[in-house]
């Protein structure tokens, strides 16, 4: 395979070492940037790499004079300071952190807790009833509560920080002197899903660092890059993305909300970003009405073509041409990468021919995360890239199309589920990890994505329809925000299915254009589209059965469609 290398960094074995590199490299440079608003103004803290390495170290002496050493500590909240701050401490001293997500219900982040058997938990302030609702019914093994702000109930981080800093003064050097155990569980992961079907994947700091390195290798990251940080921390992307931006010694910044990507991107500059799919096709719609609603659509066709043309003799005038556009997203926007699902083709091409570079990649919880991305020297357009430069990746077990499950073999791939050894012993055999995807290698070696083998839906005749191929079809028609296609019982014949496709309106596009059409006459056009769209795939691809809705389909917090959840409440609302 050809070498892809940009860079060859410092391999770090742990969490540790990285964060004291990045100290020492970048000193007083921005790390994060806090906003904190009082009435009307507004006001932005810098926390440089110098402050956020004393800060981890007050924090975590804090910690360890908490008698936390060696125990589990959960961290649950928005995307903040504290949260970062908390996370990175817990590696940093050698303590198994325990990421929750924000938008758990009660039962089932209780559950979480007795099932980690964390011993501590730092909380956002936003989810204190919950937190006094678990202290209250006692079911967990944690002792001490930590809250990210300060208030008259529960100690706050900051109270902690202060403690430690004190302590170091005292002379404790315990935390900034322990030694990590980089093959040891370092984080303590769940997986999207519900609290019966979760699992908690166990993840060694030597794992996270191995994929930081691969990523460093390959993706053009610079020191003067802003970050901004949509990704949940909570989940394997947001926090290795997080602590990888620390190892670029990259400035990265918080989202007010969705609401204000726009805004942010304009506040802070953004030159980077890491996101879902949804996230990048979201803001490149909102691109594509804007110049619709000025009337440029035909000008910025005519314009991209004399751009692309001119690429192809290595002159490159997309962001001079383009400038209006690229400075409605703040101007710095130079690199978008994107995971966690299967990108749409024209969002990507979209931002490319702009002058925004956009590459996918893919991987797992279970890999830390990433297993193959494109980078600087390997684009294609619909396939996710080629492997980590540490990993091995084969596809096995193909069909006459050369479509089979993909597995993975490298340092990222972790060390197993939780107290799950079956389902463990079911996913990893001889280093092999099965990753329960399919795809196809094409002929230079690119990785193409078709589906998950447990979402695949085999015809009577034997034929195979992966839904993701046509889902990311239908949601390209202009009154369709997201869908799902699954196999319903054929009424005919009790032995096979019939395709059917879920859609949800887009309630703009209504606004926008069919403000007066009435329910029917909007399900006519949807249903005349899918029509025409079967048109263009085999027979046996074709959906027979349209089901609507204004209501957003079940999401993990990562925008994952639960695919399972979702049709069972079809079954339940639509088909009874």
């Amino acid at each position: 395979m050809k070498d892809l290398r940009i860079s060859n960094p410092t391999d770090y074995n742990n969490v540790k070492e990285l964060i004291y590199s990045a100290a020492d490299q970048y000193g007083e440079k921005a790390a994060f940037v806090i906003k904190e608003k009082k009435d009307k103004e507004v006001n932005y803290i810098n926390i440089s790499y110098k402050k956020l390495l004393e800060d981890v170290n007050n924090y975590g002496t804090g910690l360890y004079c908490m008698n936390l050493k060696d125990k589990r500590v959960a961290v649950i909240g928005k995307n903040r300071y504290e949260w970062a701050l908390a996370h990175v401490s817990n590696l940093v001293g050698g303590i198994v952190s325990v990421p929750l997500d924000k938008d758990l219900q009660l039962e089932e982040l209780e559950n979480s807790l007795i099932r980690s058997k964390a011993d501590a938990i730092v909380f956002d302030t936003k989810l204190i009833d919950m937190i006094r609702e678990i202290k209250k019914n006692g079911k967990t093994q944690i002792r001490e509560y930590i809250c990210m702000d300060k208030n008259d109930e529960f100690i706050c981080v900051e109270e902690i920080r202060q403690k430690g800093e004190e302590a170091l003064k005292n002379g404790n050097k315990d935390y900034i002197n322990c030694e990590i155990d980089s093959n040891k569980v370092g984080v303590l992961l769940f997986t999207s899903g519900t609290t019966s079907q979760s699992k908690a994947v166990m993840l060694s700091q030597r794992n996270i660092t191995s994929n930081i390195y691969a990523l460093q290798c390959v993706e053009d990251i610079r020191s003067t890059d802003t970050n901004i940080a949509f990704l949940p921390f909570h989940h394997i992307f947001g926090s290795t993305c997080m602590v990888m931006m620390l190892s670029y010694g990259v400035r990265t910044v918080f989202p007010d909300g969705l609401k204000y990507i726009k805004q942010n991107m304009q506040e802070y500059k953004v030159s980077v970003f890491v996101g879902v799919p949804l996230l990048t096709e979201a803001m490149y719609k909102a691109i594509v009405k804007e110049v619709a609603r000025q009337g440029k659509t035909e000008l910025i066709k005519k314009a991209t073509k004399v751009s692309n043309f001119l690429l192809k003799l290595h002159i490159d005038i997309r962001r001079k041409l383009f400038k209006q556009i690229l400075d409605g997203l703040g101007g710095e926007l130079r690199l978008v990468i994107t995971g966690g699902a299967a990108a749409d083709p024209v969002s990507i091409t979209g931002f490319n021919d702009i002058g925004v570079t956009t590459l996918q990649g893919y991987g797992l919880s279970e890999t830390s995360p990433v297993i193959v991305a494109e980078c600087k020297k390997a684009r294609r357009i619909g396939s996710v890239g080629f492997p980590m430069i540490n990993d091995t990746v084969e596809i096995v077990n193909k069909d006459e199309d050369g479509i089979g499950e993909i597995r993975v073999k490298g340092p990222n791939v972790m060390l197993g589920y939780y107290e799950m050894p079956e389902l463990t012993a079911e996913t990893i055999k001889d280093g092999w990890l099965y990753t329960g995807d399919l795809g196809y290698h094409d002929k230079d070696g690119y990785l193409f994505l078709t589906g998950r083998r447990k979402n695949m839906i085999v015809l009577k005749n034997g034929k195979k329809v992966f839904p993701e191929e046509i889902e990311s079809l239908i949601n390209r028609l202009d009154l369709v925000e997201e869908s799902i296609v699954f196999g319903l019982e054929d009424e005919q014949d009790k032995n096979d299915v019939m395709l059917t496709a879920k859609i949800v309106y887009d309630e703009n596009a209504i606004k926008e254009k069919y403000e007066e059409k009435s329910e029917e006459e909007l399900y006519n056009i949807v249903w005349e589209q899918i029509k025409e769209l079967n048109t263009t795939f085999p027979r046996y691809k074709h959906i027979q059965k349209l089901i609507v809705s204004h209501e957003e389909l079940i999401k993990t917090t990562t925008k994952k469609v639960k695919r399972q959840e979702e049709i069972k409440r079809i079954m339940s609302t639509n088909l009874n």
